[in-house]
């Protein structure tokens, strides 16, 4: 599957912490667009899309929230829940978002601007392109 959780570099001293996040070094790609979702309501599931071709870096800035990611072969569940952890996210990987902390903040940064027609909001239709790619 092509995710990634990795670390980010954290910097500090007793006045605190600080992350860089830099193009060419810990964000792989062109950095187009940043957004962030708080203030998710209890119960509520968010995401159940894929993109085409956009690629994303996540980060729960504040707070935790589960990921379920599936590329239409794997499916995985993980907790993002460390300020100091990014999750890559690739083009072509379906993403459902749940299990928001009262106090999250997930903040994402993408590789080009909105365009609603790189956006895969059926998971049949998604189900339906991964299995005309040919597996690597």
């Amino acid at each position: 599957m092509d995710i990634r959780l990795f670390p980010l570099q954290k910097h500090g001293d007793d006045r605190g912490s600080l992350i860089a996040l830099e193009e060419g070094r810990n964000v792989p790609f062109t950095v187009r667009r940043v957004y962030y979702l708080f203030e998710t309501k209890p119960g509520v599931r968010r995401g159940f899309h894929a993109h085409r071709d956009l690629k994303q870096l996540v980060v729960a800035v504040r707070g935790s929230c589960r990921f379920l990611l599936d590329d239409g072969r794997e499916q995985i569940e993980l907790l993002l829940d460390n300020p100091a952890q990014g999750l890559l996210v690739e083009s072509m990987i379906w993403r459902e978002m749940y299990d928001f902390s009262e106090d999250c903040v997930l903040m994402v940064l993408a590789s080009a601007l909105y365009d609603e027609s790189d956006y895969i909001r059926d998971k049949a239709q998604f189900m339906a392109l991964v299995e005309q790619e040919p597996q690597a």
